[in-house]
């Protein structure tokens, strides 16, 4: 009696053997599942990258808006006519201040701030 029980016990792990480490066992589908919901998420972030790269394509391409703050903001460039202004903070070292001090102290400040 007591060897069929073992055997028993011991088929009954032959059989749950390929049911949870197996070719298409239960460890490998949870980690699929994982690996699918990681790529998904993935995929959700290049989306919403690619609909901003579209919207933006679309403005370059019909108007000369998105051109001209482009312009101004990467290039610091101005239309004729204008008049360029820029306000200096007051705790911020003056040009002459900086141009005359080493290198080293100007990444020390750059730091700094």
């Amino acid at each position: 009696m007591r060897l069929i029980a073992v055997s028993f016990v011991i088929l009954l792990a032959l059989i749950q053997y390929p049911l949870w480490l197996g070719k298409g066992g239960w460890l490998r589908v949870w980690e699929f599942e994982r690996q699918v919901a990681q790529a998904q998420s993935q995929n959700e972030k290049l989306k919403e990258r690619n609909a901003k790269l579209e919207s933006e394509v679309a403005d370059l391409k019909t108007g000369t808006d998105s051109v001209e703050e482009r312009a101004r903001f990467e290039l610091g460039m101005i239309k004729k006519d204008e008049i360029f202004v820029q306000i200096l903070d007051k705790n911020a070292p003056s040009p002459a201040s900086i141009s005359s001090t080493s290198p080293a102290e100007k990444s020390q400040a750059a730091i700094n701030h």
